[in-house]
């Protein structure tokens, strides 16, 4: 069993692998709005620590369809690496080499499907001696039961399943920092109602200074 360590932002990459619109339509095991935001918010937070961002697409040209174009917003730095049909992205040369040359030993992978764009890459990587994090709920797949069976396959190759609100936290580390209320912004895309108490905490503030 692998020692399990902390994530630390200037030692990870990250893989968004295979979020796609035509693939989003499989999703079943997790409401597609919010895996979305989830993406977004690794994708913000990579931006706001300068991580290394790779992101991929299966046949995006064809039904899959294209990349969501949120991350890319987000994450202006990431880099996109096509591939030449192989299904398992580390299985692309030009892509687990871009990962390696990163000098990242720790890897944060989401994809879609989580038993295949996330599962593959993520054994492949550990393999190599990668620490590898897979944030389930910025994966999706076609059924609950497919997503506890990928998750239980994971374990066992020591891969760490993670959730993407453990991700920000375990990078950002403290409140006490002058980037706060961006951090604060990526939360309130994983939990929407955490924007209504950033709201109502500003205007107690406000009505605090007026008095």
């Amino acid at each position: 069993m692998a020692v399990l360590t902390r994530i630390n932002s200037d030692e990870v990459a990250i893989l968004l692998i295979d979020h796609q619109s035509g693939l989003f339509q499989t999703v079943k095991d997790i409401d597609v709005t919010a895996l979305r935001n989830n993406v977004a918010a690794l994708a913000k937070v990579a931006a706001i620590e300068n991580i290394p961002v790779f992101t991929t697409a299966s046949e995006p040209n064809g039904p899959n369809g294209p990349l969501m174009p949120e991350i890319h917003e987000l994450a202006p730095h990431a880099v996109y690496i096509p591939r030449n049909g192989e299904i398992n992205a580390w299985d692309t040369p030009a892509f687990a080499d871009a990962v390696r040359k990163s000098g990242k030993k720790k890897l944060i992978i989401a994809g879609v499907l989580t038993s295949v764009c996330v599962a593959f890459p993520s054994i492949s990587a550990k393999t190599e001696g990668f620490d590898v994090f897979a944030v389930i709920d910025a994966s999706g797949d076609m059924s609950p039961l497919s997503t506890q069976i990928t998750t239980a396959r994971l374990a066992l190759a020591d891969v760490v399943p993670i959730s993407t609100a453990a991700v920000l936290s375990e990078i950002q580390k403290t409140w006490h920092r002058a980037d706060a209320l961006e951090y604060a912004s990526a939360y309130s895309k994983v939990m929407p109602p955490y924007q209504s108490l950033i709201e109502s905490y500003q205007k107690a503030v406000s009505v605090g200074k007026g008095a």
